[in-house]
């Protein structure tokens, strides 16, 4: 479960700053694309990325141990531990556990298809009259990226 975190976590910090670049410079309220408005988003996501990174995860999310157990069920398990003397507060604590790791199921699930959505979109910029055909390629190349690593090919 904690390497299925970490690679979830991880995975999303890798590419959200790709969908980031994308959007700051484009519409109404964008930022120039100039020196300064693109050192400054860039400085914008590296401290970002550096915060999340050094304070959630290193400082709380890695520091919690559950017998040896990570993730947000150990984290759960802990906090409803400490909450033993309130039960309200411990099934309060159980749900709001079961949300967190629905959510992170959930994010797992649409990530891949995201991520290779959006790569594939950016094939739009080289090649002319590919828009129609960006969702079924994408689909295509998600199958067999599962086909292939349903034979055990990380």
């Amino acid at each position: 479960m904690l390497v299925a975190a970490v690679g979830v976590v991880y995975g999303d910090i890798g590419t959200s700053p790709l969908y980031t670049l994308k959007e700051v410079f484009v519409g109404h309220y964008g930022v120039q694309a100039n020196q300064d408005g693109v050192l400054g988003i860039l400085s914008l996501i590296f401290w970002s990325l550096i915060w999340v990174v050094s304070i959630k995860y290193v400082l709380f999310i890695l520091r919690a141990n559950n017998q040896g157990e990570g993730g947000i069920m150990a984290l759960t398990a802990l906090a409803r531990r400490a909450a033993a003397p309130f039960p309200k507060m411990s099934r309060v604590l159980v749900l709001l556990g079961l949300f967190g790791a629905a959510l992170f199921y959930g994010d797992s699930m649409i990530t891949p298809a995201i991520s290779m959505l959006s790569a594939v979109e950016e094939l739009q910029l080289a090649f002319d009259g590919i828009e129609r055909w960006v969702v079924p390629l994408s689909v295509v190349i998600l199958v067999a990226l599962f086909l292939i690593q349903k034979q055990r090919v990380a």
